[in-house]
């Protein structure tokens, strides 16, 4: 089955990519999932469009990597969540939140998908998460969890 990428998928290829995949992937996992769209001429010209997006919020290089992370790490990010008397979440911080927290903080917007945490963060105080900028830099940033 033939197939272009909307979205980065791990060991396959990038958004904008032609693919081969078996069908069973294509079918169940990556259409449903909205991280490609089948394979014809026509949408294969949108694969323009979908490139001019990705080098729009690409990050270019190590070098620009690592600046991105020296400034992540410089930041102080707070994100508030509801929690009870022992200092549970009710619930847990999300990559969604995480992300839309960095950037009110001042940093970068950021896809949720690269930001990765370890353990499901459902306590009040302080947590490391790790955000994925290129293959070869990741950045560890603090981020301080208060109760609203």
């Amino acid at each position: 089955m033939k197939l272009i990428l909307t979205t980065a998928v791990d060991k396959l290829g990038i958004a904008g990519d032609i693919v081969e995949v078996r069908s069973g992937y294509g079918r169940n996992f990556l259409l449903p999932q909205g991280r490609a769209i089948a394979w014809t001429r026509g949408a294969e010209k949108q694969i323009e469009g979908i490139k001019r997006a990705r080098d729009a919020r690409e990050i270019r290089g190590v070098d620009h990597a690592e600046e991105l992370r020296t400034q992540l790490e410089g930041l102080s990010i707070k994100i508030k969540a509801r929690a009870g008397e022992a200092g549970t979440l009710f619930g847990a911080v999300t990559p969604a939140g995480l992300a839309q927290a960095v950037k009110s903080a001042g940093g970068p917007a950021l896809d949720k998908r690269s930001i990765s945490v370890v353990k499901p963060i459902k306590t009040l105080g302080t947590h490391t998460i790790a955000i994925k900028l290129h293959d070869a830099v990741t950045a560890h940033v603090p981020v301080e969890v208060v109760n609203a």
